[in-house]
């Protein structure tokens, strides 16, 4: 794709990754196609020199098919498209897992030894629609939209993994460690018709 991430962009991006020592990084911009690339193939690196469990969380499976359509690299791409169906899948001596925020998908994640896991990516959406659709008024009779609301499917992982990487715009997380690329620049916004549009948008969704 033509606007793949430049090879000498995405070896910066992993190299800063792997030269932060904080167990928790952030990565707040907005180019989450980009971003998520840099963070897979950080896990991707990781896999190789430590061998373990590799967790990559998501907000929903509408947004796994995206990452696995426009993320920013063929190589990306081309994992998450065979991770997709089995959502488990062995590379070299490590296995990597898909999950999504509901409770319902971590039957694959949820048992692993903790000694076992070695990292983890989690990506929330950049839009700021809600998490899920509140079927009930009180969400204390669901457990599972519960979870969801106070934050447990990013709290776990970071309880239980050695490093996590945190995809999400406008957010922020206590001890946790903000890193932004230099080459991903702040995008402009522009005005139409009184409507604050930002040059990020995806016009074709």
């Amino acid at each position: 794709m033509s606007n793949d991430l430049t090879k000498q962009d995405l070896y910066e991006g992993v190299k800063t990754l792997i030269e932060t020592d904080s167990r928790h990084l952030h990565l707040p911009q907005q180019k989450l196609f980009t971003l998520f690339s840099i963070g897979f193939q950080y896990l991707l690196f990781e896999s190789t020199r430590s061998p373990g469990a590799y967790i990559i969380r998501v907000e929903d499976g509408h947004l796994a098919e995206k990452l696995a359509k426009k993320a920013k690299d063929p190589s990306t791409r081309k994992f998450m498209q065979s991770l997709m169906i089995p959502r488990k899948l062995k590379y070299d001596k490590s296995v990597f897992y898909l999950d999504y925020f509901h409770l319902g998908s971590w039957n694959l994640t949820s048992e692993l030894p903790k000694e076992k896991i070695k990292a983890a990516l989690i990506v929330k959406n950049t839009s700021n629609r809600p998490l899920f659709e509140m079927q009930e008024e009180d969400s204390s009779e669901n457990p599972a939209l519960e979870i969801i609301k106070s934050g447990q499917y990013r709290n776990i992982l970071v309880d239980n993994s050695p490093r996590t990487i945190t995809i999400a715009f406008e957010e922020t997380y206590q001890n946790t460690i903000q890193i932004n690329f230099p080459f991903i620049k702040k995008e402009k916004e522009r005005t139409i018709s009184g409507v604050t549009i930002n040059d990020d948008v995806e016009w074709d969704e």
